[in-house]
Order: C-alpha cells, then sequence, then structure tokens
C-alpha cells in the first residue's frame, strides 16, 4: 500500500512539474437548507451528506453540525498526509489516529457578547503514531505533511472569502 501511494504521489509531482496547470480547479460544493429548519444536504461530486445542529440548538440533529465537519476535515486531512509523506519518504507507520479539539464559547454565535468571536478561540491537533521507525523520521514526516497540509493551511492563512447574493420572489401559485 505504501509503495503505492509513493507511486500515485511521485506521478502526480511529475505531472504538476511538467504542466504545472494540471494542479489547478477549483472545488464545488452545493448546499442547500431544508425548508423549515437547520437541515442541509451537501452535493460535492459524487458525495451526498446531510449537515443539522442538534435538537437543543433548534435543528432536527439529522446530521453532524458544521464544526464536525470541520474538525473532521482537519483531521482527515492530517493524517492523509502522514501517510502520503510517510510513503514518499519510505517511513514504515502501522497506526495514526489525530483528534482535534476546538475551544467554542457560543456566546459569539448567539451575539450574546459582541467581545466573543462566533468561530473557535483555540484548535488542538493530538497526533499519535505506532511506527518502528526512529523518533526524528517521524517528526520528518509530521513537519512536511503539516506545512503542506491544505486544510491546516485553510485554517491558519488568512483567506480572501467571496459573497455573491441572488434574490429571488417565490414562485406564485
Amino acid at each position: 500500500m505504501a509503495a503505492d501511494l509513493k507511486t500515485k504521489q511521485e506521478r502526480n509531482v511529475r505531472a504538476m512539474k511538467l504542466r504545472p496547470a494540471a494542479g489547478r480547479g477549483t472545488a464545488t460544493t452545493h448546499v442547500r437548507l431544508r425548508p423549515g429548519g437547520t437541515t442541509c444536504d451537501i452535493e460535492d461530486g459524487s458525495w451526498r451528506l446531510v449537515a443539522d445542529m442538534d435538537a437543543g440548538s433548534g435543528g432536527a440533529d439529522l446530521g453532524p453540525d458544521p464544526g464536525v465537519f470541520a474538525r473532521s476535515g482537519l483531521g482527515a486531512c492530517l493524517a492523509i498526509g502522514y501517510a502520503l509523506w510517510a510513503a514518499r519518504l519510505e517511513v514504515p507507520l502501522d497506526d495514526v489516529e489525530v483528534t482535534i479539539e476546538a475551544d467554542y464559547d457560543a456566546r459569539g454565535m448567539y451575539a450574546v457578547d459582541d467581545a466573543v468571536t462566533p468561530g473557535w478561540q483555540a484548535v488542538r491537533c493530538n497526533v499519535s503514531i505506532v511506527t518502528s521507525a526512529p523518533e526524528a523520521r517521524i517528526r520528518d514526516v509530521v513537519e512536511m505533511a503539516d506545512r503542506h497540509s491544505p486544510v491546516l493551511d485553510d485554517m491558519t492563512r488568512p483567506l480572501t472569502v467571496e459573497r455573491t447574493l441572488h434574490i429571488e420572489a417565490p414562485a406564485v401559485r
């Protein structure tokens, strides 16, 4: 498996060195709020997901809340990155676990206190790796993976966010 990962990574690197445009694109996720609540249907390519708020927050609890998706996206991106970089650097991994802890203060989301931000106050990434490799090699893998993690980068670098708004009148019946 690791050899296959390494081969595919090397192929992708060669392709992008030859044609940098091969690495560029736009990822699109479509989210539609179901009428009368907080449940969202999410489509991205062939994937169909559901997000919602828990019942105590006014939702129907039909899926994870957006924070779960954000934390799991970060944790999965890190874990996958460790696997990919371990394969590229030929470092054996037996097991990888990433636990993301995010501190929040809901007063910001509910506009109870304008001095409190609505997002997370702090994030901790707890990584556990089982391996026979020397610690220095694992630290190299983690350093490379973290440095090149797209989701970690998205969450730690200021990013331009643009919004377009289309307002329509409801269809007349």
